[in-house]
């Protein structure tokens, strides 16, 4: 049963170090930008993050609708376990090389698509290989226009569709955040701990549910509608809620001789 905005918002509770993390990127690590290549990342955050996977015993992943590449290139020099393009790109540890996997039906929606908004101005077009988005955030104006043609793309292909901020996405039926909980939970570094989801969109809500239904809970950030437990008010709630989690975890290299 959803939470919604007129229930009393409940604080997560700080992580104790059993846990197993998963993490949203846009608008739960870094706030949500006009174009995605502009995301802007906060110089505390990367030590932060650092600090959280000691405190886990390195049981944290980013769960994303991005490429892992990306998420790799904004997170330098970390290199974290996770979940890319929604769960079609999967790395088991920091440093393996993700297993993909390859829809064909994709490739060809992603034609029609970029034959159809490729060269608008107002909207962005993003082949993420496993799926493919419309960000209408500078014309919001379009968002019904948007989502119609994606989902009549979407019954084309015989693919998924998933509304977001400002964004519209097809993509396997198959294919969630919530699968790639699951499939992370299965290993050893994961396995045996209460896992935890943080996300903002409605891209999460699967995420939200598979940790919900397995021990664990969701934390929702910002407002709308949502499955998760436990609420966060933004980007830098969540920072904060990792700081203070993280409290007595000191920085590498700190206290040695």
């Amino acid at each position: 049963m959803p939470f919604h905005d007129a229930v009393e918002k409940r604080a997560p509770p700080l992580l104790a170090g059993r846990e197993a993390l998963f993490l949203d990127f846009d608008g739960t690590l870094t706030e949500i930008v006009a174009r995605p290549e502009l995301v802007f990342i906060e110089p505390t955050l990367i030590a932060l993050i650092e600090r959280a996977q000691r405190r886990l015993g390195g049981a944290l992943a980013v769960i994303s609708g991005r490429p892992l590449r990306e998420i790799d290139a904004y997170l330098l020099p970390l290199q974290l376990p996770g979940g890319g393009q929604h769960g079609a790109e999967l790395r088991v540890h920091g440093n393996a090389t993700p297993q993909r996997r390859v829809w064909p039906g994709v490739a060809a929606a992603a034609e029609q698509i970029r034959r159809r908004f490729g060269e608008d101005r107002q909207l962005i077009v993003e082949n993420k290989g496993a799926s493919v988005a419309v960000h209408y955030r500078a014309a919001p104006e379009r968002a019904a226009e948007c989502q119609a043609f994606m989902r009549e793309i979407a019954v084309q292909f015989e693919l998924g569709v998933l509304v977001g901020k400002m964004v519209v996405e097809v993509r396997p039926r198959d294919l969630h955040k919530g699968h790639a909980v699951e499939t992370l939970m299965r290993r050893p570094l994961f396995a045996t701990r209460t896992p935890v989801f943080v996300g903002d969109d409605t891209t999460d809500e699967d995420g939200f549910s598979w940790v919900q239904a397995h021990g664990g809970y969701g934390i929702k950030v910002g407002s709308g509608d949502s499955v998760a437990a436990f609420r966060l008010d933004g980007v830098h709630a969540v920072h904060s809620w990792l700081a203070d989690s993280t409290a007595t975890v000191s920085s590498p290299g700190v206290g040695r001789r």
